[in-house]
């Protein structure tokens, strides 16, 4: 992991590989950014015309390497572009900031060092860029010959550290906004990696045994169903999606306590570590990245270990539901009625609708315990990529204010989401005329009809959200910002900022 520290070290004496500063977009051309004056001013001033000279112009996202000036200790500028220049009273959105030491850190893979000189006014700028850094410096190189080896021929392994200039080591509240980013970004890239790992080494026994380390090492409660548990427990819907693998499911508790909590959040995470689509086999071409499918599961088991870490003065639950969707004899049908926890029957129209399955039981499970709010991840539905695209997850919920609160919370950490409606007239295409409800209904609006099944699970008088990330969760086009390829860890930071907001007495 990269560790991230504050320097008060002028940016010319500074021994590093590289040093990291902000060009943002002007009216008329690029405009160097607050934090790089020292390094301008070696440049005579003329830093906005090298940089425009050399193809820069200061957009979101966009990298310019330079040799440093004369007299400079490191040998490396990277300019690394904000956006548009903000107005005169205002400074750089957090999430600008994100983005730009994301794209830098990446750029400087194989680099021991780097001074980041981006604008840095207050504790929240710092630990936004350490954030931003962080996640960019992320790679997943476990199966790869050359792993993380920095010494291997063809191998770069991630930068190594991350100095924030204008940093005040001492200051209590910059110290905090580095461990925070620190524990969040570390949480995130664990999950990860575990959405990374392919599925013939992560089944849910391997993914519960990665739980119940990090609980034991950081004081949280765990507590795992294996199949017998489970069986015992009448968990139907768990059972009914793991039933066809030869990796049984199971469903993992894991619950971190505050002494000075007022509150109790739930969180419920969708952990199919391959979906095949059981009987209802996926068509070639969506197979590839069904590793995926645990996401929902990943950003809960992060989220609450960050909570651990940060100790936030909040009860948080985590609920893992983890099962292998596989056809095979023993698989369950089309046609086939399960009995869940709940004590409701499902019939099963599509074993490919299988993440709402066991997620009602895990949602009834958590519901038990009378938690004051609960929240739901999931990758859930190709409908709610339809309907979103790639970079956005949908938000429905019971309560309208608690979805607007979640919304806003998401959009507050930089997740793109969006307030998604529960349509009444969706639900009555679930009647089943076998069983209490059936998986699937309309096909138009299905999202839709997939929060509305699951609403079905929740307790009565609970307020709940559910967080369909399908689209964002898994990134099969190239990196950008501080998102990389494949497993994206979405949600996580959602989920932290709700827990945080929920000890400060600020979500209901």
């Amino acid at each position: 992991m990269t560790a991230l520290t504050l320097s008060t070290a002028a940016a010319p004496g500074l021994r590093a590989d590289a040093i990291v500063i902000g060009v943002a977009k002007g009216a008329k051309g690029p405009v160097v950014a607050p934090g790089a004056e020292t390094v301008d001013k070696a440049y005579d001033g003329r830093l906005a015309g090298v940089l425009e000279t050399l193809g820069a112009s200061g957009a979101e996202g966009e990298v310019t390497k330079l040799p440093a000036p004369a007299g400079f200790k490191t040998p490396l500028v990277v300019a690394v572009g904000l956006g548009a220049e903000p107005d005169k009273d205002s400074g750089f959105a957090p999430e600008a900031l994100r983005k730009a030491a994301g794209a830098a850190a990446r750029t400087l893979a194989g680099a021991k060092k780097a001074a980041f000189a981006l604008p840095l006014t207050d504790s929240a700028d710092a630990g936004a860029i350490g954030e931003g850094a962080l996640l960019g410096a992320y790679s997943f190189d476990a199966y790869k010959e050359n792993g993380k080896d920095p010494k291997a021929k063809n191998g770069k392994a991630p930068l190594a550290e991350v100095s924030l200039l204008g940093g005040k080591p001492r200051d209590k509240a910059y110290k905090a906004a580095v461990e925070r980013a620190t524990a969040v970004a570390e949480e995130l890239n664990r999950a990860r990696d575990l959405i990374n790992t392919p599925p013939n080494d992560l089944n849910p026994e391997a993914f519960a045994a990665v739980a119940e380390a990090a609980a034991k090492e950081h004081g949280i409660k765990v507590q795992v169903l294996d199949v017998k548990a489970l069986e015992k427990g009448g968990y139907g819907g768990i059972l009914g999606v793991g039933v066809g693998s030869a990796a049984g499911p199971r469903l993992v508790k894991l619950s971190y306590t505050s002494s000075k909590a007022k509150k109790h959040l739930a969180f419920v995470g969708k952990g199919i570590t391959y979906d095949s689509g059981g009987i209802s086999l996926k068509p070639a071409g969506h197979n590839e990245t069904m590793k995926c499918d645990m996401s929902g599961a990943a950003a809960v088991f992060a989220a609450v270990v960050s909570a651990a870490r940060l100790g936030l003065e909040v009860n948080v639950t985590g609920w893992l539901a983890l099962a292998e969707n596989m056809p095979s004899g023993t698989a369950t049908r089309p046609g086939d009625v399960l009995h869940m926890y709940s004590g409701k029957t499902v019939e099963v129209l599509n074993t490919d609708a299988e993440g709402r399955l066991v997620l009602a039981d895990a949602l009834w499970a958590a519901s038990a315990e009378k938690p004051d709010a609960i929240v739901d991840v999931a990758t859930l539905t190709g409908a709610m990529m339809l309907a979103l695209g790639n970079r956005t997850f949908g938000i429905m919920a019971n309560d309208d204010a608690f979805r607007s609160a979640v919304h806003e919370a998401a959009e507050e950490v930089g997740e793109p989401a969006w307030p998604m409606p529960l349509p009444e007239h969706l639900r009555k295409g679930m009647d089943s005329p076998t069983a209490d409800i059936a998986n699937m209904g309309e096909r138009m609006g299905g999202g839709l009809v997939a929060g509305l099944f699951l609403r079905e699970f929740v307790g009565e008088g609970i307020t709940w959200a559910h967080l369909d990330i399908a689209g964002p969760a898994f990134n099969e086009g190239g990196p950008f910002g501080y998102t990389p390829k494949g497993g994206t860890g979405t949600a996580v930071r959602t989920l932290v900022r709700l827990a945080e907001l929920t000890a400060a007495g600020d979500l209901g």
